[in-house]
């Protein structure tokens, strides 16, 4: 669920979308992407196989933007899930050196599936450093005995830093802190956990080295969820006006 960094893949597929959505004013951008992972807050969305994605951005000069983003997923064999579709609006503006952003994403995936649900999110961005959350508002997913799905019972905090390496080289660090009963059922772990990486990135490429602490039993022989993961994609934008 998630990211394409006009780069990437999730946790690293939307929020891209996102960053490139405030990046220019009055756009309407393309984008097409493959990737070798798509992960989504540090996790494998494709059981660590590859993924193709495309979106659609458009920015007003207002600082209003929309957008929506899709790509292929895999949660093992017999699952219901095939696709990704994310939509969202939202609105960013600079004041001084910072920017701020605020908006809505929902995330679409198979009827068959029955878990689409929509987030919250709010970010501040200053000098290089980004600091994001995000919470549920609401799923159709059904809730389990004695558990609740209901605004804010998914919480994910997360804290970037970007800067520029020599030969115009992009170099990111980030990490997030995911928590909440929604989360636990949607990503079948037991409890909150952390996840860290770090990319470089140039001309729509981008290699990532990205980790959890994810403890308990994690649905799916293929995910490797514990296990540090070596990402590579490439992006393409696409400018129509």
């Amino acid at each position: 669920m998630k990211t394409l960094n006009t780069i990437t893949a999730t946790g690293v597929l939307i929020a891209g979308a996102l960053a490139s959505a405030t990046a220019s004013a009055d756009t309407l951008v393309a984008n097409a992407g493959v990737t070798n992972n798509y992960i989504w807050r540090g996790l494998t969305q494709t059981e660590n196989e590859a993924a193709v994605s495309g979106g659609l951005d458009y920015t007003h000069d207002s600082g209003f933007y929309a957008g929506t983003w899709i790509s292929n997923v895999n949660f093992g064999a017999g699952d219901a899930y095939s696709y990704e579709n994310d939509i969202y609006l939202g609105f960013s503006k600079a004041a001084g050196d910072a920017t701020f952003n605020v908006g809505y994403m929902y995330y679409n995936y198979d009827a068959a599936a029955e878990f689409d649900f929509g987030e919250v999110y709010g970010s501040v961005a200053f000098n290089g450093f980004t600091l994001k959350v995000a919470s549920l508002i609401h799923t159709e997913a059904d809730e389990p005995a004695g558990a609740d799905f209901g605004f804010g019972e998914q919480l994910y905090v997360s804290a970037d830093y970007v800067f520029k390496a020599p030969k115009e080289v992009d170099v990111g660090l980030h990490v997030g802190w995911h928590d909440g009963e929604f989360m636990e059922a949607f990503n079948t772990v037991t409890k909150d956990y952390l996840d860290y990486s770090i990319w470089i990135a140039k001309s729509g490429f981008k290699l990532m080295v990205t980790d959890t602490n994810v403890e308990g039993p994690v649905a799916g022989a293929n995910f490797d969820n514990r296990k540090p993961k070596f990402v590579v994609s490439y992006t393409i934008p696409i400018e129509l006006f």
